[in-house]
């Protein structure tokens, strides 16, 4: 927690989205991902395996865009900024880690925008129009859980379809950029389960708040929480589906 604190105070973020929680959030996921690195390896390897998968389909590569791109250790950055003239990197935080990455690159541009309520802002909209791809990396399942906690942090309970709200705005938005001439991917963890150390499942939960997705390209396992890290007889497993098409998913 006291890492989590101290990456909190030096990340760079708008005070608005200091004030709702994201960079608290960021740094959450930040001390965790460093705990956790051995255990999610084989997640992330093939998240970025997915991402390049996608990229290397298409011939036009003019822009991509990732949204949700947090820590970058599940996008192939490099290979992005290989690939493609100009790459976005979209996100409500963008830590240290992220910012020296993307300045190797004289072609990856940062954007801060929250897109919990969509892909709203018109700059923002812009971009991803033009782009021939776009990529949503582990963010869509992380979209909900800052407006919940604030209506949590103010004694209130969250309004009971907010979760499901939320899921659904970010896929109606994917569903209009695949329409148009640039290719979408998906790489979203769908369900957590918890499993003691005998291998039972003791809880789930749905990560998607009852918003069905269709059949995925690929499906993995990602250990989020290992043994001790949030129980000592308890572990976090999170199932994940890769869409490296989203358009072709959706049909």
């Amino acid at each position: 927690m006291l890492v989590a604190w101290a990456l909190s105070l030096v990340n760079p973020a708008p005070r608005r989205l200091r004030r709702l929680g994201y960079v608290r959030q960021s740094g959450l996921l930040h001390a965790r991902s460093r705990r956790c690195r051995v255990a999610w390896a084989p997640h992330l390897m093939r998240a970025r395996g997915a991402i390049i998968a996608a990229a290397e389909a298409i011939s036009e590569r003019g822009s991509a865009v990732v949204l949700g791109s947090g820590l970058l250790d599940d996008v192939p950055l490099d290979a992005l900024a290989d690939l493609f003239d100009r790459v976005h990197l979209v996100d409500a935080v963008h830590p240290w880690p992220a910012r020296l990455a993307a300045r190797r690159h004289s072609d990856v541009g940062l954007v801060t925008a929250e897109i919990s309520a969509g892909l709203t802002d018109p700059d923002l909209r812009e971009i991803c129009a033009g782009a021939d791809l776009i990529v949503s990396a582990n963010l869509l399942s992380q979209l909900p859980i800052v407006p919940i906690e604030a209506y949590e942090a103010r004694g209130r309970e969250a309004p009971p379809r907010l979760g499901t709200q939320i899921v659904e705005t970010h896929l109606a938005a994917l569903d209009r950029l695949a329409a148009g001439t640039g290719r979408v991917c998906l790489i979203t963890d769908t369900v957590q389960r918890e499993e003691d150390r005998a291998g039972r499942v003791t809880n789930t939960l749905d990560l998607m708040f009852g918003v069905a997705l269709p059949k995925p390209a690929e499906a993995w396992d990602w250990e989020l929480a290992p043994f001790g890290e949030s129980d000592r007889r308890r572990r976090l497993i999170h199932r994940v589906h890769a869409y490296p098409d989203w358009r072709a998913a959706r049909a």
